[in-house]
């Protein structure tokens, strides 16, 4: 592997997987506008001689003229959390769609691979359970979650619509509540809430019956999924990347106060508009076509992601680089 674009490379997934194409010997290039990245996820990085860090948002036509080339294109860059995604509706949509259309012409550019982070979002409240690619979803088209939902089911359409007409060599992969270390506390998401709350001493907030379901796939899991199927030599349509253990939030709930050791216990709250019942993916097409499916149990992820959020207690509040200083970390890395 030489030289990769990783858009969103600042954020939870994105930094981690940085961290893995590195140790690959792959040379780095970061973009990410820093809306809800932190330079903090990256900053041991900065001093890589293979990675350079550039902040700039992806729906920019302009920030695409002056990264370097590159051969392989991970797209991740997206809000992906309710709270970011609903405050910022028409720029998440816009970053998806524009975004999107951007990294696919860089890629044909420079006859560039190129890999999307979709999301399970685009099956909706599915109506298929567990959930296969071949199931065309059940989504809200107007909804409040539907700027996220419709963004990247676009996002999929664009990267399909380019390799048929433009010959470009694309990857999809739909991701399933991926969690663990860098999850900033308060962006939404019911891990990383769970553990902050239970870390805190306060209740846990449960939305609804708690008999909703997700799955939930530790992010090292998540990047040997994605550098898996970028490396993979065959376009096979989108894949689902996930841990198929399937857990009500009740019974998520209950564990996390048990490895912290909190006694709060939880708080009932109207359940989320349109928030669905059940996510559980049919991981069949990755085990075939890619050998991979995930290694950390759940309970093993979240003593991890727990521990690196007791830590964080110390360390204050991460700080965002300032725009100048960014752009010059990459005049002096690119």
């Amino acid at each position: 592997m030489s030289s990769v674009l990783v858009t969103g490379g600042a954020g939870f997934i994105g930094s981690h997987l940085c961290e893995a194409l590195l140790s690959q010997g792959a040379r780095i290039t970061c973009l990410d506008d820093l809306s809800t990245g932190r330079v903090g996820n990256v900053a041991h990085l900065l001093a890589e001689p293979g990675f350079a860090f550039v902040q700039g948002d992806v729906a920019d036509p302009g920030i695409w003229d002056r990264l370097p080339a590159a051969r392989r294109v991970f797209h991740l860059a997206s809000p992906a959390s309710p709270e970011d995604y609903q405050a910022a509706p028409v720029q998440t949509i816009r970053t998806n769609v524009v975004g999107t259309l951007n990294a696919l012409g860089f890629a044909r550019t420079h006859q560039a691979r190129v890999l999307l982070t979709s999301t399970s979002e685009v099956y909706g409240d599915p109506a298929v359970h567990p959930q296969t690619e071949d199931y065309w979803g059940h989504v809200n088209p107007v909804g409040p979650r539907s700027c996220y939902d419709e963004g990247k089911r676009c996002a999929e359409a664009l990267m399909m619509a380019h390799a048929r007409q433009h010959g470009t060599q694309v990857r999809v992969a739909r991701l399933f509540n991926t969690y663990g270390p860098r999850l900033r506390p308060d962006d939404g998401r019911v891990v990383n809430t769970f553990i902050a709350c239970a870390l805190r001493g306060e209740p846990l907030p449960l939305h609804g019956d708690g008999r909703q379901t997700r799955s939930f796939c530790y992010v090292s899991d998540t990047v040997r999924g994605l550098i898996a199927l970028m490396d993979n030599e065959q376009t096979v349509g989108p894949i689902n990347l996930g841990n198929p253990q399937e857990v009500s939030m009740r019974t998520l709930a209950g564990e996390v106060l048990r490895l912290t050791g909190c006694t709060a216990g939880v708080r009932q709250l109207p359940a989320r508009p349109e928030d669905p019942r059940c996510r559980q993916p049919d991981i069949r097409l990755a085990r075939r076509w890619l050998d991979w499916q995930p290694e950390v149990p759940l309970q093993q992820g979240l003593i991890q992601a727990i521990e690196w959020f007791r830590a964080q207690d110390a360390l204050g509040p991460d700080r965002r680089m300032p725009q100048g200083q960014a752009m010059a970390e990459s005049s002096a890395r690119s």
